[in-house]
């Protein structure tokens, strides 16, 4: 388990305390807080990856412990590369930033010969085939939609520490949103795991369960591995599986020297298998953990952080470990833009023309992006884009690295490397690619344009390089590019980005267009009905929002096709979002209903069971499920209830009852839609408190 430690040498502050420059109090506090549990509560745009990395290297810098004995893990290979690079520019070398996967799949290959001692057993890159051979050996359906909805039941499970055996009565205990019976896809998981054994072969999930049963079963394996690492840090925490929570607990053994970062509010993959309960609950199992909030926005424009505020505020059953409440720190930047469009492509066409006036204003194409709630929206986008000659990129296309241009540039600075050229990297670099097509000028567009853009694209990672690594050479230039190619971490190509919302996680944007805003599609159809995927999609279009530095639109189309039947509505996150003057505004009168289970009746936000009692209902939970009062909520509640009460001369249950005060003090509601879809609170109370209401509620958050 050698590190692969690199021989550039960054221009890194001299001094410990010179690396804190910068750093805000919170941040400082963060990378400061003694060798010891340390839990970061960052919301969006807070900094929390140059939080933890200068926690990482004030670590190593003051002598508590040595780089190599670091392990810090992400979810996304582009987040563990931009992990890496940052803590190289820090001057730390040899503390290891990687996936959950890449560091299993390391750490499993290192002990292999010792736990089980044959010929290494080969990854399985796609699982779909294998999938297919399982359902037809077991009847199940194989049309393509089908596989790939068995093949992420089988993930979800592996990663939820599911066996099939297991799988039946989990699987209808929570009601899974499944293709075949539970007791069919248990047959599908079963036989999938037969094949793949019988060809000795891993998938992905293989790689975390076979590496914790190696630290769990061999004590010389866990014992070795311990040694080596000793301080670990996990980002992105809110969205850890039990799989991988069980893997980390392997890995950490019994030690409290872990930092954890995350925001509950972004948790967007509980498809999955993740949760944000490790997060919430890190202090039970650390009381003696250092907490740190980090509430200054540093991403987003006042505006843009005011409406990701309102959104999230409007969330019902938040625990209290997720009310962050972001702080804009930038300067005043444009209102959000809301619009209403006929059709999807008007809505397209719009999105396309607004797009053009920024490019014209300035904003580089590689600075805007389109979110969509799912991928099958992004035609509409690439036509209206191709139509005005505006660049794009569909994020989940062809891989950067895998394009030709970019294989015969990487080969050709290969060559030129072996000849030790002398002179700056970004001139070599551009030398060199100009013999493959890089010219001065870029063509007019088409293949050729984006070519072009792909190749001008390794000089600016040149550029960079060059400006963060002092004396950097064209070797050291061409091992960062294999490792960038490794981890799938491409530098920036000239062009509007078009992706998913969850394809979004971990990004930012000048200005960013969030599309198809409308009822069926956010929230997605398939989550009405049920609360808590209601309230993740609440989450998916927060995150969405947050991407935004300075520029936000977003729209919703009434109709699919033109001419079609204007039947849609704007998404039920919008509400009390769009402004009141704006031409589609509508204001919010009636509660929205409570959410009905199968029988009819009203479901806990918290467990999902039926609520049967008034209180239960009132509150939205049962009385068995954990309370999440915010007692001085409460408190201010109550005096203000006090107040008016004196002013109208009336008993105070007159202006609202103990029970729905306590129920607000719950759910914390931030928009008039959110605080009548409270029990016992109609129009005409809406209309006589609801604003002293939600100025109570929103000082209080």
């Amino acid at each position: 388990m050698g590190s692969a430690t690199s021989a550039t040498s960054p221009r890194a502050p001299a001094k410990v305390d010179d690396l804190l420059d910068g750093l805000d109090p919170e941040q400082r506090a963060a990378a400061v807080a003694p060798r010891g549990p340390v839990c970061v509560l960052a919301g969006a745009g807070t900094g929390k990856t140059r939080t933890i990395t200068h926690r990482i290297a004030h670590l190593v810098r003051s002598g508590h412990v040595a780089p190599g004995q670091v392990l810090a893990v992400t979810f996304t290979a582009r987040a563990a590369g931009e992990m890496r690079a940052r803590l190289r520019a820090l001057g730390v070398e040899g503390a290891q930033a990687r996936t959950f996967h890449a560091a299993a799949l390391r750490q499993l290959r290192y002990f292999w010969p010792r736990v089980v001692g044959d010929q290494q057993w080969e990854l399985l890159e796609g699982k779909l085939r294998m999938v297919g051979q399982a359902a037809n050996r077991v009847g199940a359906g194989t049309e393509p939609e089908v596989l790939r909805d068995l093949a992420g039941e089988i993930e979800w499970a592996k990663a939820s520490l599911v066996s099939p055996d297991d799988y039946p009565a989990v699987a209808s205990r929570l009601q899974r949103d499944i293709p075949e019976s539970p007791a069919r896809v248990a047959e599908v998981y079963r036989m999938y795991e037969r094949l793949k054994t019988g060809a000795s072969l891993l998938d992905f999930d293989d790689l975390l369960l076979h590496t914790t049963a190696a630290l769990e079963e061999h004590g010389a394996v866990a014992n070795e591995f311990r040694d080596r690492y000793r301080c670990f840090v996990v980002d992105e925490y809110q969205d850890v599986t039990p799989l991988q929570q069980r893997l980390l607990d392997a890995w950490v053994g019994g030690r409290d020297d872990l930092t954890v970062v995350g925001d509950a509010n972004q948790t967007i993959y509980s498809f999955g298998g993740a949760s944000p309960k490790p997060l919430l609950e890190f202090t039970r199992r650390f009381p003696e953990a250092a907490v740190v909030r980090l509430e200054r926005d540093y991403r987003s424009t006042p505006q843009v952080v005011e409406l990701a505020n309102r959104v999230i505020g409007a969330a019902r059953g938040r625990p209290a470990g997720s009310r962050l409440r972001l702080v804009g720190q930038r300067p005043d930047g444009p209102p959000p833009r809301f619009a209403e469009h006929d059709d999807e492509p008007a809505e397209a066409a719009a999105a396309a023309a607004r797009i053009a006036e920024l490019l014209d204003s300035g904003v580089a194409a590689s600075e805007i992006a389109i979110l969509y709630r799912v991928n099958a929206q992004s035609e509409a986008y690439e036509q209206a884009l191709a139509e005005r000659g505006i660049p794009y990129l569909v994020r989940g296309g062809q891989r950067f690295f895998d394009r030709r241009e970019v294989r015969q540039a990487v080969i050709a600075l290969r060559q030129a490397a072996a000849s030790s050229p002398e002179g700056e990297l970004a001139d070599l670099v551009r030398r060199v690619l100009a013999a493959v097509g890089l010219t001065d000028q870029p063509p007019q567009g088409g293949a050729a344009k984006e070519r072009w853009d792909a190749l001008l694209a390794l000089v600016e990672l040149a550029e960079e390089l060059q400006r963060t690594v002092e004396g950097v050479t064209l070797r050291q230039y061409i091992a960062e590019l294999e490792q960038r190619a490794a981890a799938q971490h491409p530098p920036t190509v000239e062009g509007v980005t078009l992706a998913s919302l969850h394809a979004a996680k971990g990004l930012e944007w000048d200005a960013v267009f969030l599309v198809g805003l409308a009822e069926g599609t956010m929230p997605i159809q398939h989550a009405d009905g049920d609360e808590r995927a209601v309230e993740e999609e609440r989450r998916l279009f927060y995150v969405g929002v947050t991407r935004a530095r300075e520029h936000l639109s977003l729209s919703w189309a009434l109709s699919r096709h033109p001419g079609g039947r204007r039947s849609r509505r704007r998404s039920r996150f919008l509400y009390g979002l769009v402004p009141e003057d704006h031409p589609t505004a509508r204001v919010a009168r009636q509660a929205r209903p409570q959410p009905k289970s199968a029988a009819g009746k009203a479901k806990c936000r918290i467990c999902g069971g039926a609520l049967l009692a008034t209180m239960e209902i009132k509150l939205g939970r049962c009385g068995s499920c954990p309370s999440d009062l915010d007692e001085d909520l409460l408190s201010r509640l109550k005096e203000w209830r006090v107040e008016r009460a004196r002013e109208l001369k009336v008993p105070a249950y007159v202006v609202f009852t103990d029970a729905t005060l306590v129920a607000i003090a719950e759910q914390r509601p931030m928009d008039h839609s959110a605080l009548v879809a409270i029990s016992g609170i109609g129009a005409g109370k809406l209309d006589r408190f609801g604003a002293e209401v939600l100025a109570v509620v929103r000082a209080a958050n």
